[in-house]
């Protein structure tokens, strides 16, 4: 017999682990105007189990620790769980990775562009920069990376059985 709670707390301690150690260790700007955070394509996951949320948002909070940008840990976080809440609802695969794509490319372009400037004139020209900057970064993480992870995962046959019928017959 399986325990359902246990295995989704399991599942999202696993997720929140795999983005933090990612997106702390990889080598590539993770942080600030330009980044390209990989541990974004994560952010697909909610397509398939809406269990993956806590998890995505705690290894979020916990990779914005080391951000460089206080306000990281707030609103990077909240514009993680409002694109995984938004991904659980996508009607198929070709845009559960839009969410992420708007909601940092908006937030996290805000807050950086606020850093920048602060609420100055040169403010808009720098939101629109970075909203640029990091919704093309989240482009690349969440449709190049995330759409494989989404084909991929249903192939998996452990994993398969662990998705409801009802989001595969959304693909």
């Amino acid at each position: 017999m399986r325990n359902s709670k246990v295995q989704k707390l399991a599942m999202a301690a696993v997720i929140a682990a795999v983005y933090a150690v990612l997106t702390v260790t990889l080598p590539i700007p993770q942080f600030g105007t330009i980044q390209c955070r990989l541990a974004e394509a994560l952010t697909v996951l909610p397509f398939f189990f809406p269990g993956a949320t806590p998890g995505l948002v705690v290894g979020c909070f916990i990779a914005n620790l080391f951000s460089p940008y206080p306000l990281d840990i707030l609103c990077g976080t909240l514009a993680t769980l409002l694109a995984c809440l938004l991904t659980q609802r996508m009607p198929n695969r070709w845009l559960a990775p839009l969410p992420p794509v708007l909601c940092n490319a908006v937030i996290v372009g805000a807050e950086v562009a606020w850093f920048e400037t602060g609420f100055t004139s040169a403010f808009p020209a720098a939101y629109a920069f970075n909203a640029f900057t990091v919704g093309l970064g989240e482009l690349i993480a969440c449709y190049v990376l995330g759409s494989i992870l989404i084909s991929v995962l249903p192939q998996v046959t452990p994993l398969r059985a662990l998705i409801p019928q009802k989001r595969l017959a959304r693909l």
